[in-house]
């Protein structure tokens, strides 16, 4: 019997108010709280221990897809009321898992923060709208109240491919599909090009992560659909870099000259832990697709993207760097917090000006 059962953990993880718990051979469990990542003391965990743990919440065909793939990713309930993403996976020739706490409830956008601009981007009739940030920035449940606001307000058909499905979506005045993939359709880009003969007004693809779902979201964007996705990336020169360099040199004038037309907005968001120690903090860099930043990604100049959101504030755009000099100078998030997420260190002093620290 593992050393300390899973729904031991698991009742941990909600009581302590941790984000995440990692189970791996050779070290006790670890729950990370507020950022941070805390060991628990009791014995390190053996083969046989991981091994039962993981099949103590995965089903039949999930321990399949780790044998023939290495890794699966999954949701499950826990205690009604809670839910927890998965993702298990082998390293060394053994388990591991990384399991991750949704909140029981999903956030107004105003609770989150996000920037006001952000609330008139979701009443666009068509367009592509991407958010990103590192893993663990909030990404997922920024873009469920997106939806959230979007089925609340308008009569619109939402359609969702993710994996895993975390947020479970009610219907209000519109109306919301989710599918998932390995359970209801077998990837990305296919749940994109079927949707596409489902009637949506909007699209969630859960991620970006190849080329061919690139060119599906894209394409759908297009077609006159709403559709947001998400990248592993921070600031909206190095999404769009990322983007274009994925594909053929052949082909990057042509994806240029469809990002300038279609691309919406970049909403990069980061979580930083708060000085006060009580939990963290949503931060944003907001990139509108303005003519001056659509020509910019036509001539293959996104080096200067930055120069058009540092003077854009009157088209709602936002900078990372006077986002963080603002909730350091309010005394919300410290100096090192500071000069450890930004992209321009040599730009926020130039903010601070004569105070620095």
């Amino acid at each position: 019997m593992a050393t300390v059962p899973m729904e031991d953990l698991l009742r941990l993880v909600v009581d302590e108010g941790a984000s995440d718990l990692h189970l791996t051979v050779g070290a006790p469990p670890i729950i990370r709280i507020n950022g941070a990542l805390r060991k628990l003391t009791v014995p390190e965990l053996k083969p046989e221990d991981t091994e039962e743990l993981v099949q103590s919440i995965a089903n039949e065909h999930q321990l399949e897809r780790i044998q023939t793939e290495g890794t699966v990713d999954f949701a499950f309930a826990f205690r009604n009321d809670n839910r927890f993403r998965v993702s298990a996976y082998r390293q060394k020739g053994q388990m591991a898992l990384a399991l991750r706490l949704l909140p029981r409830k999903l956030l107004d956008l105003e609770e989150i923060g996000v920037p006001q601009i952000v609330l008139d981007l979701l009443k666009l009739p068509r367009g592509l709208v991407l958010v990103t940030g590192p893993t663990g920035s909030g990404k997922t449940t920024s873009l469920a109240s997106m939806l959230a606001r979007i089925n609340e307000t308008s009569s619109a058909h939402v359609i969702t491919i993710e994996d895993p499905i975390e947020y479970y979506l009610a219907h209000r005045r519109g109306v919301v599909n989710q599918r998932e993939i390995g359970v209801d359709v077998p990837s990305f880009a296919e749940g994109v090009r079927r949707s596409l003969r489902q009637d949506p007004d909007v699209l969630l693809v859960g991620e970006m992560r190849d080329l061919e779902t690139t060119v599906a979201a894209i394409t759908a964007s297009e077609t006159g659909h709403l559709v947001f996705s998400t990248l592993h990336t921070t600031g909206a020169a190095r999404t769009l870099d990322r983007i274009i360099d994925a594909f053929p040199p052949i082909q990057q004038e042509q994806i240029r000259i469809q990002l300038s037309t279609n691309l919406k907005a970049v909403i990069s968001q980061l979580l930083l832990p708060r000085k006060d120690g009580k939990g963290r903090i949503a931060v944003f860099e907001v990139m509108i697709n303005t003519p001056a930043v659509a020509a910019l990604i036509r001539d293959n100049k996104t080096f200067r993207i930055t120069n058009e959101i540092q003077t854009g504030s009157k088209y709602g755009m936002v900078w990372l760097e006077a986002s963080l000099v603002e909730l350091y100078q309010q005394g919300v998030i410290t100096y090192e917090t500071m000069m450890s997420v930004t992209q321009d260190q040599d730009a926020i002093l130039q903010l601070l000006g004569p105070q620095k620290r």
